[in-house]
């Protein structure tokens, strides 16, 4: 723990990409295989399910540092972070035990899950008695399900790619599926991700393994730039940005899987799709969207939160909620990759395979067309409506590459204007790592009726931390500090005084809301300093904005 504790510190310290590079590099090379397995793991986005609820943590975390409740909670809102405040208040350890990551890891954090209050108690006292003070803060990132420190998962491939001596791109191949939740990841598995290539390393014939899933560019240039920057629209092929989940359907040696860009394995959660995969041939994998699917148009982006994570998948439910793959890429055709071939080439492919395999929850993703930039962003204006997020313009003769790069190919996305409201602030947060000193987590609320309306009072129905200006931040927290009304707990009520206009990507009705509406990715666009409170919108205002 203590060589991964010091590679934490090494990343977090560090803005440079050369040197973060070179600190994940030394690392590897210099620890045992089987603590090298869980810090790509860790480092590459994966997450074990819960190991001790937080409640249960912060109480022991508490009675250990001998502080009552309301020190302790003064210390979590003044730190911002649960795994840095209970590392700053343990006492020192006294029965310190040198252990490497994995050991901590698979014989003394993952049996702590399903345990009962007591055992808990006792087993983490023990374990807090025998960690070095410099390997703290990692285990309680470990512990909380909170770590995460700056490198991106291609960071680790390439780290990886330079350890092993081989291609970056097949060690992306290898990672997929390496991160999912239930995987316990040993020295073999890292030793499998940086061998040299086989000679038959290519045939995946048995194999539910996907392919590391190309992502799109944002793309937000002035409609009189298109031409100069992108060339006619008959270089590309255009297509809508569908609302759903990215995913990768895989059929091989008369097996299914379904995995989607998180790579987590969902074929069961999607009996409709496990059932089309079944009518593919072997050695086929598709690319696409998962979406509810009705009356021969996509559903919203809620419609399908309502299926995510349901253990059990009734008729009704079935019945109520159709999915559908809206295919958009061929990866594997006849057991063959594919990805080396064109853009066109691959779907042309992709359109003769729908026409010999027709599937009630296989929809192949329109191609749009259009002779003119200007002519497609008048097709662009009817997204919203559609139930879409924008287009998706992917390079004709681009081959499909490895995450976000240009490297073979570019596809770009222009997503549609958010949708927006004025809303008023009310309740307020502290933030977390180095907003953690600062009230930057909003609630923000719209009137229930119109101006001049007797008894109308605010009613909240979004939270948003991303859009200001560091400088803005600095001066709403000073006027929340100023116009505090209550507290509770780390939240703040303030004399409503601010109005700041709210962007979001989509709107759906919910029960779970007192509003009786939720928005999806909302954040701040600007502060309306010159918007009174009482002209701020209402709650009619944001219900026109529903989809029909």
């Amino acid at each position: 723990m203590k060589a991964f504790a010091a590679l934490y510190h090494a990343l977090d310290a560090s803005t440079s990409s050369l040197a973060k590079q070179a600190a994940l590099q030394r690392y590897l090379r210099s620890v045992p295989q089987q603590d090298a397995a869980w810090a790509v793991y860790f480092l590459a986005g994966g997450k074990p399910r819960q190991l001790v609820p937080t409640a249960l943590l912060r109480q022991f975390a508490r009675e250990v540092a001998g502080l009552p409740e309301w020190l302790f909670d003064e210390s979590y809102e003044a730190v911002g972070d649960l795994a840095e405040t209970i590392s700053l208040l343990l006492p020192a350890p006294t029965e310190v035990q040198p252990r490497g990551l994995a050991a901590w890891v698979e014989q003394h954090l993952l049996t702590l899950r399903g345990q009962a209050p007591e055992p808990v108690a006792a087993a983490l006292r023990l374990q807090w008695r025998e960690l070095e003070v410099d390997e703290r803060l990692v285990y309680f990132k470990l512990l909380t399900g909170g770590f995460r420190v700056g490198v991106s998962r291609l960071q680790v491939t390439q780290a990886l790619a330079a350890v092993g001596g081989i291609d970056a791109k097949r060690v992306a191949q290898r990672l997929m599926g390496y991160t999912q939740i239930s995987a316990r990841p040993v020295a073999a598995d890292y030793a499998a991700l940086i061998v040299t290539e086989s000679a038959d390393e290519q045939d995946q014939q048995t194999s539910g393994q996907p392919y590391p899933f190309f992502l799109a560019h944002p793309f937000n240039l002035a409609l009189d730039q298109f031409d100069s920057v992108l060339g006619p629209p008959s270089d590309w092929l255009i297509e809508w940005k569908w609302d759903g989940i990215r995913a990768q359907l895989v059929k091989r040696a008369g097996q299914v899987w379904l995995w989607s860009r998180g790579e987590e394995l969902v074929t069961d959660r999607y009996p409709e799709l496990a059932a089309l995969g079944a009518a593919l041939p072997d050695g086929t994998v598709l690319d696409g969207e998962i979406a509810v699917w009705r009356g021969g148009r996509v559903q919203p982006f809620a419609e399908l939160q309502k299926r995510i994570g349901r253990k059990t998948l009734g008729p009704k439910l079935l019945a109520d909620l159709p999915v559908v793959l809206l295919a958009y890429d061929l990866l594997e055709w006849q057991a063959r990759d594919l990805r080396a071939q064109t853009q066109s080439a691959r779907r042309e492919l992709l359109d003769a395979l729908l026409h010999d395999v027709a599937h009630p929850s296989w929809v192949a993703s329109p191609v749009l067309g259009g002779d003119s930039w200007p002519l497609l962003a008048r097709q662009r204006e009817s997204a919203r409506a559609m139930g879409v997020e924008g287009m998706m313009l992917k390079q004709r003769g681009g081959l499909y590459g490895v995450g976000r790069t240009k490297d073979v190919g570019t596809w770009w996305k222009r997503k549609i204007d958010p949708l927006s409201i004025d809303a008023v602030l009310i309740y307020a947060q502290r933030g977390h790592g180095r907003r953690a000193s600062l009230y930057s987590d909003y609630t923000f609320a719209v009137w229930d009726a119109a101006a001049g309306q007797p008894g109308r009072k605010l009613v909240p129905f979004a939270k948003a931390y991303s859009g200001l200006t560091d400088a803005e931040m600095a001066r709403v927290d000073a006027v929340i500090r100023k116009t505090t009304v209550e507290s509770f707990g780390p939240v703040r009520s303030v004399k409503p005084t601010l109005v700041f206009e709210l962007g979001f990507e989509g709107i759906a009705r919910s029960a779970r809301h007192k509003s009786g509406i939720a928005v999806r990715f909302p954040r701040m666009l600007r502060w309306r300093e010159d918007k009174p409170v009482d002209e701020a919108d209402t709650l009619a205002t944001l219900a026109a904005l529903l989809p029909s």
